[in-house]
């Protein structure tokens, strides 16, 4: 006669079933958790030097050519302004500009096939400089508005580096529209 093997203890099943389960919960919020999200609510993530590979990489390449640009761009009073680069999804781009008079502006973008008009606009407001890096969160057109509210004649001074491809300038002057160039004064062509 064969010996019936011996079931373990419903308090067994569940002892191991919890050791099982804070293991589980140990590795996942000691190991795990920092490694992959920088999130380190136990310090093991730290301890153990796992931070850095959940942390975002300091160095990103970039396809195509590394530009540096600057415009001077003068208003007349009532009179805007729009310049808009094309960027890549995650491209970055530095900014500085400077207005000499009061300006409203909004910076906002477009992402391909999109309908004609749409914009998303991430910064809008009054005022009389602005600094900053920007990535673009889609492919797409990419820029500021600037409207002189002013009584006066004033000048945007804009430098910009990046990763972009093209940046072209649109204005509507007081006296009627002036045709699109890009920073450098030549003429693009119109899209059909």
């Amino acid at each position: 006669m064969t010996e019936q093997p011996t079931l373990p203890s419903r308090g067994k099943v569940l002892v191991a079933s919890g050791v099982a389960l804070l293991t589980a919960a140990a590795l996942l919020f000691g190991a795990v958790l920092p490694a992959e999200y920088a999130f380190d609510p136990l310090g093991t993530g730290r301890l153990l030097g796992l931070l850095a590979l959940g942390q975002a990489q300091p160095i990103v390449t970039e396809e195509g050519e590394y530009r540096v640009d600057a415009a001077e761009l003068d208003l007349y009073p009532a009179e805007w302004v729009e310049i808009f680069y094309r960027l890549d999804e995650g491209s970055n781009m530095l900014f500085t500009w400077e207005a000499s008079g009061p300006v409203t502006y909004n910076f906002h973008a477009s992402p391909d096939g999109a309908p004609a008009g749409y914009a998303e606009s991430f910064d809008a407001q009054d005022s009389q400089e602005g600094h900053g890096t920007y990535t673009a969160p889609f492919t797409g057109i990419h820029g500021w508005y600037w409207e002189n509210v002013g009584t006066e004649e004033i000048t945007v001074t804009l430098t910009t580096a990046g990763f972009y491809t093209s940046v072209e300038e649109g204005r509507a002057r007081a006296s009627g529209y002036k045709d699109l160039t890009d920073i450098r004064g030549n003429k693009v062509p119109s899209v059909p």
